[in-house]
């Protein structure tokens, strides 16, 4: 799934889109996304201009919109401007080591469980074979009144 794709399936855009590019997805099961970290991310200013590190909150945030996308392929469902993804619960989520620029993330989400309306996943970052950061989340996708 290339960026033209993705965007029809996220209703992420600049600068908060997250995935560069879906490698694997298996509907119902799981997704292997990437995001291509680089040093001219609009947070890399701030998030330390001393030593510049992708903020924790943001690797989650990745991790859940590969998340997403595998929720929404699964149900066969592309978002509108009436549809939001919220998430609803981050557990367990743990930090192994930093992403910095240069870094390839590796996104993999596996679906737990999915039922009344709420998705349950357990994801892990990757930057070659060591975890950056792992978690089990928790979503739901509402159509806007």
């Amino acid at each position: 799934m290339d960026i033209r794709e993705i965007l029809e399936h996220l209703p992420h855009r600049y600068p908060f889109l997250l995935v560069d590019r879906i490698l694997e997805l298996e509907p119902g099961k799981r997704v292997l996304g990437l995001k291509n970290v680089t040093f001219n991310e609009p947070f890399f200013t701030g998030h330390f201009p001393h030593l510049p590190v992708m903020p924790g909150v943001l690797i989650i945030e990745a991790m859940a919109q590969a998340a997403a996308l595998l929720a929404f392929r699964t149900a066969g469902r592309k978002p509108d401007e009436k549809t939001v993804i919220y998430f609803v619960g981050i557990d367990h989520a743990r930090f192994k080591r930093p992403v910095v620029p240069g870094d390839q993330l590796m996104l993999h989400a596996e679906l737990i469980r999915h039922a009344r309306g709420l998705w349950k996943f357990t994801a892990q970052a990757k930057v070659g074979d060591a975890v950056a950061a792992e978690a089990e989340l928790m979503c739901t996708v509402r159509d806007i009144e």
